[in-house]
């Protein structure tokens, strides 16, 4: 849970920057969240989650 939190917390500011420096609008923006939202109710959900946890795992261990 704490990854996924992790997860949101530093997307949700990657978007914020692009937004506010001009290079993503911010129905773009909604229209990319919408399009998580989406994704994360399909049968690759799992995948894509268990993708995630690997690199993060990675990422941790070096």
């Amino acid at each position: 849970m704490a990854v996924s939190i992790s997860a949101v917390v530093l997307l949700g500011i990657v978007v914020f920057v692009l937004i506010r420096g001009g290079s993503v609008r911010l129905w773009s923006a909604l229209a990319c969240a919408g399009f998580g939202f989406f994704l994360a109710s399909i049968g690759a959900a799992p995948l894509i989650t268990g993708a995630i946890s690997a690199v993060t795992g990675w990422i941790s261990s070096i």
